[in-house]
């Protein structure tokens, strides 16, 4: 049986050493881009995967080890490489139970048997999507290196999935959110995130450095979700609200937003702040949650009339189909339209049931309007 190796060190030196010895990196690697040779964390993710995978008796394992460097050298996050390896796992060992000894033998069959698994197991439709990319991903890297056959990749197997509208909090809701919030720090990160439409993660991560108050804007140098960067921008009550924090803020800490006895603050602790208040304003019942705040910052600016493609860059999506969805929940002008076009079905209605000599005159009125304002423009 062949041995893993978890070289843990050599991967290290792959990925930080130069091809060519004495060249110089450019300047730029020296910026406030903070551009890296790999994401903060990777290789020590990369590490804890292969102990847990030198103990598993899978087919193809020395296989899976190369792919998991090949995702390390490809600059993907630790919790991508969480996500492959996890769905692998399932893949090949349902491809062992079938009794397949090697990865040469998986074919499309096995996908669509491992999709009807985990439907079986009463997995997420959304959950089983993720899985289904992770597993196309390791099987297309196979085909590249000649192991699997591309009949794998015939027909393209599609999962039908929900489109779920965002949700906004209510309006009142939000008042009464916004006035039960007294403490410095904790106004200025609910502000933010209503005010910018950040993700939470994107603000947890942000620095000091990474705030310009006299510009009224944050940069956000790599998205949580995309890894797409833009900047956002402060409203006066956002503003009002951080400069209150600037100055109790330990300014010895190097992120805007820090725990206690920890440089960040976590995920956890931020909901749990979240949830405070919500109780203190009564509203626990309506399960609120911090991504909200990012929905009614776009619904919010979409009544108001701002544009799609202006809202997608503020919102950091890719598509514009993702800031579509907003557009779809609240749109004034399809609003507008649906009431004026049944305000003329009901004054029609209205028409019928009145004397027909009456409905004729309504009718007149309606049709030498139009005429009558032509007429009395000064020519």
């Amino acid at each position: 049986m062949t041995t893993l190796s978890i070289d843990i060190q050599k991967t290290e030196t792959t990925l930080d050493r130069p091809k060519n010895p004495t060249h110089n990196p450019p300047q730029y690697y020296q910026t406030r881009l903070r551009f890296t040779a790999h994401p903060e964390g990777i290789l020590e993710t990369l590490g804890k995967i292969l102990k847990r995978l030198i103990r598993m008796e899978l087919p193809g394992r020395d296989q899976v080890e190369v792919y998991l460097r090949h995702l390390v050298h490809g600059n993907r996050r630790p919790r991508t490489l969480y996500s492959r390896f996890g769905t692998i796992v399932l893949f090949l060992k349902m491809i062992k139970d079938s009794g397949k000894t090697g990865l040469k033998e998986i074919t499309r069959s096995d996908v669509e048997a491992f999709i009807e698994h985990e439907q079986d197991r009463g997995i997420k439709i959304t959950t089983i999507r993720t899985q289904l990319v992770n597993v196309l991903a390791f099987l297309r890297y196979l085909v590249e290196e000649g192991i699997v056959s591309a009949e794998v990749f015939v027909r393209r197997i599609r999962l039908q999935l929900p489109e779920r509208l965002p949700r906004a909090m209510n309006p009142d809701d939000l008042q009464k959110l916004l006035s039960v919030i007294k403490d410095v720090r904790d106004r200025a990160l609910i502000l933010i995130l209503l005010r910018t439409g950040m993700r939470i993660g994107e603000l947890l991560n942000t620095k000091a450095t990474d705030v310009h108050l006299k510009e009224r804007k944050i940069e956000i140098y790599e998205g949580e979700k995309n890894r797409l960067g833009r900047v956002v921008y402060l409203s006066d009550d956002a503003v009002s609200a951080l400069r209150k924090w600037l100055k109790k803020r330990n300014p010895g800490e190097e992120y805007l937003f820090y725990g206690k006895n920890v440089e960040t603050m976590s995920y956890s602790t931020a909901r749990l702040i979240f949830r405070r208040y919500l109780e203190k304003a009564g509203l626990i019942d309506q399960a609120y949650s911090l991504h909200w705040l990012r929905h009614s910052f776009a619904t919010e600016l979409l009544n108001v009339g701002m544009r799609l493609e202006c809202l997608q860059v503020l919102l950091g999506h890719r598509s514009i189909e993702e800031t579509r969805r907003y557009a779809r929940l609240t749109d004034k002008t399809r609003e507008m339209e649906y009431f004026r076009a049944m305000s003329k079905i009901e004054r029609r209605d209205n028409h019928d049931r009145c004397d027909p000599e009456l409905a004729s005159l309504f009718e007149a009125e309606e049709l030498f309007a139009p005429c009558r304002e032509e007429l009395s423009k000064p020519h």
